[in-house]
């Protein structure tokens, strides 16, 4: 199998020509880049939608990534990512509600938020990024989401994978921080017991990444392992 090289930040790495790849890996056409997301994301046009049969959740506005140079993943201890995570990128950013198209202003960077559902179990960030034919290396990734509930959801952990590090936070607290250089896992890491508030809940994340692959999958589990899965999830 053919492989090529690429450079980013001054070092070379080797990819399969089935993998990596400087442009999309689906073109988009006729200069709507969105169609290059369609393999794994369709855009979230119902007012709800409700989580898979397993409890992800698929439904998020995704901010377009941010420069945050990294040659290596191994710098992603627990101070340098509370340090990252907890710096102010943008105005609102832990308090203001984005909308489908807004635009934030980081630095030289003009960033879109995007509504999409996952057509997977987890968000693959990296070919949200390719997709959109925006940097897929050394960057940080927003994302947020509301899931609504009807009745107060006591004793459930918020249960989280992601490529690489993250953080997520529920109703403006802290509620996960994966540390290191992973790879995505299904449940790798799961929070204290949390609650579920009658009504609106916010879900925020933090992934960032230097080189590699970049994805997330987020669950909530009942004390049990069950799935909680009696909620609608909205971006409006």
């Amino acid at each position: 199998m053919r492989t090529t090289r690429l450079i980013w930040q001054g070092v070379i790495y080797a990819s399969l020509s089935c993998g990596i790849a400087t442009a999309p890996l689906y073109a988009s056409g006729k200069g709507d880049q969105s169609s290059g997301l369609t393999p794994y994301f369709s855009k979230a046009e119902s007012k709800t939608a409700t989580p898979s049969k397993e409890g992800f959740i698929g439904r998020w506005l995704m901010l377009e990534p941010i420069d945050k140079p990294n040659r290596s993943n191994t710098v992603f201890n627990d101070s340098y990512l509370k340090e990252t995570f907890n710096t102010e990128y943008f105005p609102g950013q832990m308090t203001a509600w984005p909308k489908a198209g807004q635009k934030v202003k980081v630095g030289n960077q003009t960033l879109k938020w995007h509504s999409l559902d996952s057509k997977l179990f987890n968000v693959k960030l990296f070919r949200f990024a390719t997709g959109l034919e925006k940097q897929y290396y050394g960057v940080l990734f927003w994302v947020v989401t509301a899931i609504d509930c009807e009745e107060e959801i006591p004793d459930v952990r918020m249960s989280v994978g992601s490529n690489s590090a993250s953080m997520w936070w529920l109703n403006g607290e802290e509620a996960v921080l994966l540390s290191g250089d992973r790879r995505m896992v299904m449940d790798d890491c799961t929070s204290k017991r949390l609650t579920l508030k009658k009504g609106r809940n916010i879900i925020r994340g933090a992934i960032i990444n230097g080189p590699g692959m970049s994805d997330f999958c987020l669950r909530f589990l009942h004390e049990d392992g069950t799935p909680v899965t009696n909620f609608t999830i909205s971006n409006e």
